[in-house]
Formats: C-alpha cells, structure tokens, sequence
C-alpha cells in the first residue's frame, strides 16, 4: 500500500526532528511525505530542509496564513496545501501532527489494520503524554477514537466523506461521516503515540466558544449540545466550558453559519450520538 502523509507545522523547533526522525526509523517507509511549513517564525523550515536533503520521500512546502492558533481552520487549511501538491497514486492518506513521536512499527501496523478488515476506513494509534517523567494515557476521547494528530484514512473513505471539513470538529465529523457511509473506525492500541504538546495547550482564549460553534455546525441539536457540554465540562471540573460550549452553540445558530454536514448525514449523526448516551446512562 502507497501511503502518503501530511505535516503540517507551525514554529515547531522543538518538536519536529523528533517526528521526523521517527517517520525515518519506520519499518515501514512511506511512499511520500510533504511537511507544510506555515508561517513559521523559528527554525522549523531549517529543520525541514535538511530532513528533505537526506530522505528523498519527503519535500516541504511553505505558506503564508494566520499565526493565530485557532483550532480546525488553520491546520486543515495548512494540510489542503500540502495535500494539493500530492498524485491520486494512493492508498492511504494520513495527517500527521509535528509534535507526535510514533512507535517504530506505526506505519507497518497501520497497513496491517487496512489488510486485515477491509471495511476499516479511519485506523490509528493511541495518545500518550508525559506527566511526571512517565507517558500516560490521554484522556480526552475514547480508546476507540482515532484522535486527530496521527490520522490514517483509506483512499476510497477519504473521498466518500469528502476529506477534512475546514473547521473546529473536523476530526470528530470524519468519524461520523465515515460510519454514516459504511464504513469502520479501528484503533490498535498497542501503538502508543507519544503527544508531546498536550490538547489545547497552544489555543487562543478565541477558541473557547469554537466548539460549541462546531455542535451547531455538526446538527447535534441543541439537547444533545448541552449533553456534551455538560459532559466536558463535568470531566474538566470547570463550569465555564458549558457556559462556553453553550453560548458558541447559540452564537453560531444566531449568525446561521453553515454546516458541516447534509440533513441527512445530520440525522444519522443525531441518532448515533443519542445511542451513545442511552449507552452511558443504561449500559
């Protein structure tokens, strides 16, 4: 299987020779790897440069865009610009973060997962971070959700949900989307993937009502919005992310932003969501 990866990075120095050396020591290379460098202001593109000099399947490109980090829109903006540059010669499509460091056999497993069940359309790692000199476990999403920094889709799935949505969500709506056309979500989770940057660490104070925007935008609906909200903020001990949640919900209805998904990929998202919470309180 060709696999192709996209990087995107911004002012990423102290990250990315450790991501890039560990996509070398792969047992598994892959075919093509383009490193978008996004109006980094440090020495990111140096580093880039000479992994590129010595490693003929990878070639950086830069861009110029916001430096603002606003979560969804700017590093999906920067993954288009790499992607743009690539053929249609592949079979699977990964974005990769420049602050992950994956396991040597990352790759090659990943292959094994796509060969093995051939209705896996989204498979990946898990995220580990460290906390007092030990890697642990990332509790932001479920063990069999494939988190955003370290994504591998098949071909065919990629294009059935019609690639990365350009906002804040866009690693949950693939999920969705991806189930809603038929096809399966697969972690390995003997794949520890080290985050070296934990989740929202580098997000602007801006981005705090972004995600209740991205439930509007998904068609959660307001019930199960305030559901999720709730949840998060019940998990983070912090009243203000449903405060938040709730008023990007109702901000982003008032100003009729557009949706991410159709009517109907809305209801099937609607009907698997509240599955999941009769789940939770039923068992």
């Amino acid at each position: 299987m060709n696999i192709y990866i996209v990087i995107p990075a911004h002012n990423e120095e102290d990250c990315i020779a450790l991501m890039l050396h560990s996509l070398a020591n792969q047992t598994l290379l892959p075919k093509k790897v383009i490193v978008v460098n996004d109006d980094s202001t440090d020495n990111t593109q140096q580093i880039i440069d000479a992994f590129s000099s010595k490693n003929s399947w990878l070639q950086g490109v830069s861009i110029k865009s916001s430096k603002e980090h606003i979560p969804g829109s700017k590093v999906i903006n920067a993954f288009y610009k790499g992607f743009e540059t690539l053929d249609d010669d592949y079979d699977i499509i990964c974005k990769f973060d420049a602050d992950i460091i994956l396991p040597e056999n990352y790759l090659e497993s990943i292959v094994t997962l796509f060969n093995t069940y051939k209705k896996v359309g989204i498979a990946g790692g898990l995220a580990y971070i460290k906390k007092n000199k030990t890697w642990v476990y990332e509790t932001v999403a479920s063990k069999d959700h494939v988190r955003g920094p370290f994504k591998a889709y098949r071909k065919e799935c990629f294009k059935a949900i019609g690639g990365l949505k350009q906002s804040i969500g866009w690693d949950t709506v693939d999920t969705l989307l991806t189930k809603y056309y038929g096809w399966t979500v697969k972690t390995d989770q003997t794949l520890h993937v080290k985050h070296l940057k934990p989740t929202g660490q580098s997000y602007s104070k801006k981005s705090a009502l972004l995600q209740g925007e991205a439930f509007y935008k998904m068609r959660y609906g307001i019930i199960i919005s305030v559901i999720a909200a709730l949840k998060k903020s019940i998990k983070n001990r912090s009243f203000l992310i449903l405060v938040n949640d709730i008023k990007g919900f109702c901000k982003a209805k008032r100003n009729k932003k557009d949706f991410l998904v159709s009517k109907a990929e809305g209801k099937f998202i609607r009907k698997l969501r509240w599955k999941g919470i009769k789940q939770a309180f039923f068992g």
